[in-house]
């Protein structure tokens, strides 16, 4: 397939372009710097000058909850226009295939767990992460939508939190796992005694490697046809005190973990049921501590030079 990814320079991105070509595939896609994907006009005139088998949208405005708290205006209306920028330009220019890529924030806060893909609006969100989990659900929503009135065959993916090559670590937009690791470092660099965290430890994670999501993405692309959103996790959780104590000691840390429980913990728990996917034949194969591994490794080699500020 000639398949275009939206976001290709992106974390997600970038691990689906290198799946893709690993499997034969022809990859196009533009950076932000050369395509506005908010400019509507813009991302029309590309999606009919290249007119792919396949359309991933894989770009989205992104953060932990300190940035979707401090800006929800942007986490709303920003990721509404790309994703509907793009969706109609698909419908536009006939592409057979679009995988649109939200995530697991889309559900309740208080959903059971594991979170099955029927929770989805079945209660309240998660106040910290609402704006962009509203912007996600309606981008499937359309997706859905466009598959009623014109008969496309577009899917929809849900993935867990994500970490890996290319992530976002900075401090102060990065999601807990990278800003974690970059935390850490620091620490570790300037001979720091302590690492605070924000809450109080017993928030529950599951993580998913963007390798795994990239495989997990081509194989929907090729063998998946529904109107259902379907989950993409690893399956395993872990608490946000192992982890910071998996990521210290991946990282070299030796000083004390601290918690400041003034801060908010987030959703209590987030475990995806992977039932569906699974039984299409896939799982993860990359587990925690090696992707924190390989990830830090990534970091050093990219982004660290002794301090990072």
């Amino acid at each position: 397939m000639r398949i275009y990814i939206a976001g290709i320079n992106g974390m997600v991105g970038s691990a689906i372009a290198e799946e893709a070509k690993k499997q034969g595939h022809e990859v196009l896609g533009k950076s932000s710097k050369e395509l506005d994907l908010t400019n509507r006009d813009a991302v029309f005139t590309e999606m009919k000058s290249v007119k792919p088998d396949a359309l991933v949208i894989a770009a989205a405005k992104v953060g932990g909850i300190g940035a979707n708290s401090t800006f929800p205006v942007d986490f709303l209306s920003v990721n509404l226009q790309i994703q509907t920028n793009l969706l109609d330009a698909a419908h536009a220019s006939d592409i057979e295939r679009v995988l649109f890529l939200g995530s697991s924030c889309i559900y309740p806060k208080f959903a059971p767990q594991p979170i099955p893909e029927s929770a989805l609006l079945t209660g309240e969100l998660e106040p910290t992460n609402e704006p962009y989990a509203l912007a996600k659900i309606a981008g499937l929503k359309l997706v859905e939508a466009y598959r009623k009135q014109y008969g496309h065959k577009w899917i929809s993916a849900m993935p867990t939190n994500l970490y890996g090559p290319r992530d976002n670590f900075d401090l102060e937009t990065a999601h807990v796992l990278p800003a974690l690791i970059h935390r850490f470092h620091n620490a570790k660099v300037n001979k720091l005694p302590e690492v605070t965290i924000w809450g109080d430890g017993t928030p529950l994670r599951e993580f998913l490697h963007v390798e795994d999501l990239a495989s997990a993405c081509l194989m929907l692309l090729s063998n998946y046809d529904d109107s259902v959103a379907i989950n993409v996790g690893s399956g395993e959780e872990t608490s946000i005190l192992d982890l910071a104590q998996s990521i210290a000691k991946v990282v070299g840390f030796e000083g004390t973990v601290v918690f400041d429980q003034s801060k908010p913990n987030g959703t209590p728990r987030k475990l995806l049921d992977t039932n569906f996917l699974n039984n299409l034949g896939w799982k993860a194969q990359i587990d925690l501590k090696d992707g924190l591994t390989s990830t830090y490794a990534w970091f050093i080699n990219n982004n660290a030079k002794g301090s990072i500020e």
